[in-house]
């Protein structure tokens, strides 16, 4: 047992100290070795099928990969992807994600998650796929994360949205043709169109 706990422990190091009960199974260990290692407190569950080493996380950004492990249909969006795309001084304090309306929002403990429900046509709009420590995470192109932030402008404020655009536009960050592609999807052209010209 003691050669077996010593690889899962080594196991969970590859992936950054954090991985899913089914990758633990697929990976070829006993749930009784993710046991042992639980009862040592070596290994604690943070999430419905999550767990983590107790050591030192390595995560550069565990909230995020958290997030992404426990909601396969989310998209990271608005705040947490303006803050991921590093346009904006606001600190997200939730990890914002679009799912497509219909579709179950999982109830999960940690981290703090904000929902939003987004047209299946809107939600499934410009994901890009980020490795992040060993793993995937969805998070919208800046692009189309601005377009969403003027969408939802009344629940995360308008000047974080004009600020966000401002800073793409003059960084170079993103085209502002790209940016009125997604806006049209998002039908916020005309709210968009204006101050981008003003930026121009």
């Amino acid at each position: 047992m003691v050669s077996k706990t010593k690889k899962l422990i080594t196991f969970f190091k590859r992936q950054k100290g954090i991985a899913r009960f089914s990758a633990v199974l697929k990976a070829g260990f006993h749930p009784d070795t993710l046991l042992v290692l639980e009862k040592e407190r070596v290994i604690e569950k943070i999430g419905r099928g999550l767990y983590k080493l107790q050591e030192n996380s390595v995560l550069s950004n565990p909230d995020l990969v958290v997030a992404a492990l426990q909601v396969p249909k989310g998209v990271v969006c608005l705040v947490s992807a303006l803050s991921f795309h590093e346009v904006t001084d606001e600190v997200p304090h939730y990890v914002d994600l679009a799912i497509p309306r219909g579709a179950r929002a999982n109830k999960i403990d940690f981290p703090p998650i904000k929902y939003y429900r987004f047209t299946f046509e809107a939600w499934k709009a410009g994901i890009e796929e980020h490795r992040i420590d060993g793993h995937i995470v969805r998070i919208y192109s800046l692009a189309k994360t601005i377009a969403d932030c003027f969408k939802f402008r009344n629940k995360i404020g308008v000047q974080i949205a004009r600020e966000a655009l401002k800073v793409a536009v003059t960084e170079k960050k993103a085209p502002p043709k790209e940016i009125m592609w997604y806006a049209k999807i998002c039908r916020v052209t005309n709210i968009i169109k204006p101050i981008l010209e003003a930026i121009i």
